[in-house]
């Protein structure tokens, strides 16, 4: 199904049945310092949650999209806790089922940015209910009854079950959702070098594909989104992030490698942005590039609604934030490229613009 030239998600037959986005993959209760300092140091923690997949499907599930988040977890408190949590932003979360035999994963991270030397996380996620996760205890039927599936490398890390079980989800069928992989390299989980050659397996089965540049170079030795066009030339759409400088998305054509329809790429710059947290940034853009894809706007479009959404991640310490209003997005979005570029968001961007909006409509 495509809209102005571009693949959109399809809807599933039994529409009953069909949310707009379905996301699998561990989540964990995070616990996240209460100040600045080394673990060691840190006399308290506050609890939160965290795990990519989920991640986009609460910041869908906020932007007013129906999403469904299908894991694993614990029969225990910090499971309790993962459910309530993730149901609250209006998510599905029916198909999680309690593991008797296996713990909820938590973890623990310092206060700095991720991108600095100091910053520490420690995981304790070895053995969790998710890593059980197979292609026999998981409902197949909730996980394809979405206009898009949203998978990510993580999973795939976890254990032999839950690769067979992304190898499966990645694999052509006919009538499927459209498959989001967002590469989400962690070089942690990857013990055995196996690692760069199943992720290029898994996303060239995928119909969008999220990775960033330096993941890129990293994992594959790429230099360039064309470089990594070349190296992913199945899926439609290949999203490569540039950090601060921006994103280009680069979309199969009709000789199957061009960048785009008309033989293009986009390249779209990054917001300027009063970073809080670099945490939970990627999972954001991901959702808004997918918001957008939903709804069927140009590729220019996807990628601002991807920045806009990390934006609101960027401004808030944790790692989800209240996105824009539909309306407010939107008007951001169709701004000349000056005014794009010399747009400055900060802190509380959002609430405010929610908070004008009520204004609005209560005289």
């Amino acid at each position: 199904m495509t809209a102005n030239g571009l693949p959109v998600a399809a809807a599933a037959p039994d529409a009953a049945d069909t949310v707009d986005v379905v996301a699998l993959g561990e989540s964990m209760v995070t616990f996240m310092p209460s100040g600045p300092g080394r673990l060691a140091d840190v006399p308290s923690f506050e609890r939160g949650i965290g795990g990519a997949e989920s991640n986009v499907a609460c910041v869908l599930a906020a932007a007013g999209h129906s999403a469904r988040w299908v894991s694993r977890v614990g029969a225990d408190g910090f499971g309790d806790h993962l459910v309530e949590a993730i149901g609250a932003y209006g998510v599905d979360v029916a198909s999680v089922p309690r593991d008797p035999a296996r713990p909820t994963g938590i973890y623990f991270r310092t206060a700095g940015d991720r991108a600095t030397g100091a910053h520490e996380v420690a995981y304790y996620r070895a053995g969790s209910a998710a890593s059980a996760m197979t292609v026999e205890n998981v409902d197949l039927g909730a996980v394809r009854a979405g206009r898009v599936l949203h998978l990510s490398g993580i999973t795939a890390a976890l254990s032999d079950g839950c690769l067979g079980l992304l190898r499966e989800l990645t694999a052509p069928r006919a009538g499927g959702p459209l498959v989001s992989f967002d590469v989400n390299h962690r070089p942690g989980l990857w013990r055995d070098g196996d690692g760069p050659g199943v992720l290029r397996e898994l996303a060239r089965g995928a119909d969008i594909v999220f990775v960033g540049a330096d993941e890129a170079r990293q994992v594959w030795g790429l230099h360039g989104a064309r470089a990594v066009r070349e190296a992913l030339p199945e899926p439609d759409i290949v999203v490569v992030k540039q950090g601060r400088g921006g994103a280009t998305v680069l979309a199969r054509g009709a000789d199957g490698l061009s960048e785009d329809a008309t033989g293009t790429a986009d390249f779209v710059r990054a917001l300027n942005v009063d970073v809080v947290a670099a945490v939970g940034a990627g999972d954001a853009f991901a959702a808004g590039f997918l918001s957008a894809t939903l709804r069927g706007l140009p590729l220019r479009d996807r990628l601002r609604h991807g920045h806009l959404m990390a934006a609101a991640a960027l401004t808030v310490p944790g790692d989800l934030a209240t996105p824009a209003s539909r309306d407010h997005a939107d008007r951001l979005a169709a701004l000349d490229d000056d005014a794009w570029g010399t747009l400055r968001l900060g802190p509380g961007w959002t609430e405010a613009d929610a908070r004008a909006e009520e204004e609005v409509r209560t005289p």
